[in-house]
């Protein structure tokens, strides 16, 4: 059914005056919105809007008994075609606080109408009443197509499910439950719930008994994150509402899925759901709790290959990185280990995504062994390669074979005035420029020189912060055909950044 849709609201709120208090300008208000859908199986599906609202950056007005509220005019709409098939309006209040300075906390609003199956488009307009802000709208296509066959509702993720005191908004099944419509979930997180509903299972089953199972897995692989996981055994029924929870205080910082699966007896995969999100903890590494034979490094299991690109590492690396990439590559053999240290590389520098970050550096592994390798030598070693693998590549490079320089009347050769004008011949150079580079370096320069006309080229000077500074370098390019402490065409270039 319903994929499980965030959306980030962005209002920006007008300046609040108010006669007894000075209010500087107010940030943008930010909310989140999503929703889920149900089915009844004897009536209509029905559909929850949630929106949780950041309370920090709301307008809040004295209220009663000396407190401060909030309040967000909200008008949600329903249409199918030309026509609005649901309507309501009305005020959303936050919940009264003695001190405006006090403001960091969310709050929800949770709204649930019925609906025929069909096609929607969903409106709401969201707007500070205590604030001058155009309202924003924030709009949404709803699919309803539920049917007398096995299905599932949307599944949700929730921050907490306890037993009904006193029945709300939010009960359901005898629990409250309250929505985690982030797709965040931060180390405070330590558990995350969730609740999906079973629709007409018994049509279908020849046992009367099915499992319900709820796991974490990788994005990247698809690993199933070990000791992490919900199997339940049921009974089949027209209706069969499913919670539970999962300890997420061994997941290390990464991308994942929480996966739900409905299987029969024989353990077929009978409907599944997925919902994506972030993790971030970095107090458990990923390394020691993902095998690293899932992970891309896993994968690399030619050892020539994982030497390679293992080597290809040293112009990001540090020095004790690069010693450990020296000492296993010279040995025969251990190849868990050398994907365990190309795995573990990445994951230092994006414990998130460590193998996006793998796949973009290797784009810059292929290039440079593409167009930088020369004779026996290998691309990554060259400086060119080097430089590309560093910085990534240039926004502009200049190449140039047999570049002749301008004649220069005032000066700048090794011929006198007195002597006709001459040429500057340079030996063949490439000029690359880097729009910005790390440490705020912007229009950093390189020159590579192939001083022996061999198709090998050197790095000749730099402006770059740590690279080769070559004094009197255009004369050497020019193989000393300028006078010694003059500039010609290419310095000039050099110093204009192109």
């Amino acid at each position: 059914m319903a994929k499980r849709h965030i959306t980030r609201i962005w209002i920006l709120l007008a300046v609040l005056v108010v006669a007894t208090t000075a209010h500087a300008q107010q940030p943008k208000m930010t909310a989140l919105f999503s929703y889920s859908t149900f089915n009844i199986v004897e009536g209509d599906p029905y559909v929850e809007t949630y929106v949780d609202y950041d309370a920090w950056n709301l307008s809040f007005v004295p209220s009663e008994n000396g407190q401060y509220q909030a309040t967000v005019e909200t008008i949600l709409t329903v249409s199918s075609g030309a026509s609005i098939v649901f309507a309501k309006k009305y005020d959303l209040h936050s919940p009264l606080i003695s001190d405006t300075t006090k403001t960091n906390f969310n709050f929800l609003d949770l709204q649930r109408f019925a609906l025929k199956n069909g096609i929607y488009n969903l409106r709401m307009e969201l707007r500070d009443k205590n604030s001058d802000a155009t309202p924003t709208v924030v709009e949404q296509k709803i699919v309803l197509l539920y049917e007398r066959k096995p299905q599932m509702s949307s599944l949700q993720m929730m921050s907490r499910i306890t037993p009904t005191v006193q029945k709300n908004i939010l009960s359901r099944g005898g629990y409250d439950m309250e929505p985690y419509i982030n797709d965040y979930l931060p180390a405070q997180v330590q558990h995350i719930y969730y609740y999906y509903e079973i629709y007409h299972l018994d049509r279908e089953l020849f046992s009367n008994e099915f499992i319900t199972l709820a796991f974490i897995e990788q994005q990247e692989t698809g690993h199933k994150m070990p000791g992490i996981e919900k199997i339940r055994t049921h009974n089949a029924a027209p209706t069969i509402p499913v919670a539970g929870g999962l300890d997420l205080r061994t997941l290390p910082s990464g991308n994942y899925n929480l996966v739900v699966e409905v299987r029969n007896k024989k353990n077929e995969l009978m409907m599944y759901q997925k919902i994506p999100f972030m993790r971030n903890n970095p107090g458990v590494k990923a390394a020691d709790i993902a095998p690293i034979s899932t992970t891309f490094a896993g994968r690399i299991e030619d050892e020539n290959l994982l030497n390679f690109y293992l080597k290809n590492l040293y112009p990001i690396a540090s020095a004790l990185e690069n010693s450990e990439v020296a000492k296993l590559t010279k040995q025969p053999g251990l190849i868990p280990e050398k994907q365990e240290l190309l795995y573990k590389f990445w994951v230092e520098r994006n414990s998130m995504d460590p193998e996006g970050e793998w796949r973009k550096y290797k784009e810059r592994i292929d290039y440079v062994a593409a167009h930088f390798t020369h004779s026996n030598i290998s691309g990554y070693l060259t400086d060119r390669g080097r430089v590309y693998l560093q910085y990534g590549p240039p926004n502009f490079i200049r190449d140039e074979k047999n570049y002749v320089g301008a004649q220069n009347m005032k000066g700048g050769f090794t011929t006198s005035d007195e002597d006709d004008p001459a040429h500057i011949y340079y030996l063949p150079f490439q000029m690359w420029r880097y729009d910005q580079l790390p440490a705020n370096q912007p229009n950093r320069m390189f020159v590579f020189w192939d001083q022996y006309r061999s198709g090998l080229y050197k790095l000749l000077q730099s402006n770059a912060i740590g690279e080769t500074i070559t004094p009197d370098w255009e004369r050497e390019l020019s193989q000393k055909q300028l006078r010694e402490g003059s500039v010609g065409d290419v310095g000039r270039a050099f110093e204009r950044g192109f």
